[in-house]
């Protein structure tokens, strides 16, 4: 099946992306790993300049006309990386693990290769709106409670 005409255009996307998240091999093992945790060891200046060239790759891929729903699940991926990569010691483990970036571009491909992920994405969005709100009210109720419970102390 030959290459989609905007794949072929993006290659250049996919080796960053490689770069970022899978360059290295560890001897001896399947285990691949780019320069995103390797930067990600450096507090804040590693993890903004891997969310930075995410976001880059990102936008570079929406410029290109991915679906709507193809963009959300790939905005969830660096957010997530980006997130979670904060956190110490848990964020530089799941930096090696997670690789925001190779998942971006499998999506791309499904998307022009395949044809999937096609659509706007509303119920992505929707989802996302129902688990925020679900953990803001968590987080309301919990809060709630433990103030009801300090006054319990006096």
């Amino acid at each position: 099946m030959p290459e989609h005409p905007q794949h072929v255009k993006l290659r250049w996307v996919e080796r960053v992306s490689r770069l970022m998240d899978s360059q290295f091999r560890l001897p001896g093992t399947h285990f691949r790993f780019g320069l995103d945790p390797l930067l990600n060891l450096i507090p804040v200046i590693g993890d903004l300049s891997g969310f930075a060239v995410s976001a880059a790759l990102v936008i570079t891929m929406a410029k290109y006309g991915v679906s709507r729903k193809v963009l959300i699940l790939m905005v969830i991926n660096v957010l997530a990386d980006a997130l979670i990569g904060v956190i110490p010691f848990i964020g530089q483990v799941f930096d090696f693990v997670y690789k925001a970036n190779d998942r971006n571009i499998r999506l791309l491909k499904a998307h022009y290769e395949e044809g999937k992920h096609q659509g706007s994405g509303n119920g992505i969005l929707l989802l996302l709106l129902i688990l925020f709100l679900v953990f803001v009210f968590a987080l309301a109720f919990i809060a709630w409670w433990l103030v009801r419970w300090l006054f319990s102390l006096l």
